[in-house]
């Protein structure tokens, strides 16, 4: 809830420096871009979870309770954050250089390996690559119900996983300039969040091969909740890497010359 406004004010900043204008409903979409896909995967493994007479089901005071929170607090600082960025922020978005209004011909006859497709799969690859130990380890200790102690190493590997994403995502965009491919904005964000697909992809391993787990109860309550962790990951590594992108993209453009 106390990073709501932070969360509410970038977007906004970022929408008004594009000249945005529907302002309100881009403080919306960010109040419910999270909160939604994890309300209706809960209900969904609770319903299920009460239908089976099992003890993990929620009753409803506390479902009211979490319900309250949001609404009574994290919405009204999600607002709160929205209308800051909308007051203080600045609308200005300092581009480095001056662009034409004609947009460019992209080159439409790329090698394989300079495809989006082929990108998606190193961007997310990479990363996951550099978590996948560590990874083996926290699901044992979420769902093998053994404890984790190294939480030294586990945000060590936290910061390794930011670094070297936002680093892959500056290559590739580094790449699909030279090819003179400039719509780099949704790419990199998808391309920086391809990692949390990795993460779900393992999952299905994990349950098969090393979980042991088995019924509807059992395999709602892991593919579920691993679905929100898997989206709650593309979009903090999206969000990672396409502004460490954006700030890549002004520093190189800015020492361009034009005439």
């Amino acid at each position: 809830c106390l990073t709501c406004p932070i969360g509410s004010f970038v977007p906004p900043r970022l929408y008004f420096q594009m000249n945005g204008k529907a302002w309100v409903r881009c403080v919306l979409f960010t109040a419910g871009l999270f909160p939604v896909p994890v309300a209706i995967v809960f209900m969904w493994v609770n319903t299920i979870a009460l239908a089976h007479g099992s003890t993990s089901a929620l009753p409803f005071t506390t479902i009211f309770t979490i319900a309250a929170l949001y609404s009574l607090i994290a919405f009204p600082l999600t607002v709160l954050g929205g209308i800051a960025a909308k007051n203080y922020s600045s609308h200005d978005f300092n581009a480095p250089t001056r662009t034409t209004k004609v947009a460019r011909e992209i080159p439409t006859e790329v090698p394989w390996y300079r495809s989006r497709f082929f990108q998606m799969i190193i961007s997310g690859f990479l990363p996951f690559s550099a978590i996948y130990i560590e990874l083996h380890y926290i699901f044992a200790s979420m769902w093998g119900h053994q404890i984790y102690t190294l939480f030294g190493i586990l945000f060590f590997a936290f910061i390794l996983l930011i670094i070297v994403t936002s680093f892959i995502s500056v290559a590739l965009l580094y790449f699909q300039l030279a090819r003179e491919d400039h719509r780099w904005w949704w790419s990199t964000f998808i391309n920086a969040g391809m990692t949390g697909l990795f993460i779900y992809a393992y999952s299905f391993f994990y349950y098969f091969h090393r979980s042991g787990m088995s019924g509807v109860l059992q395999s709602s309550f892991y593919f579920g909740y691993m679905s929100i962790v898997s989206f709650a990951f593309f979009l903090m590594l999206g969000s990672a890497g396409f502004h460490f992108s954006l700030l890549f993209v002004k520093h190189i453009y800015s020492r361009v010359k034009c005439d």
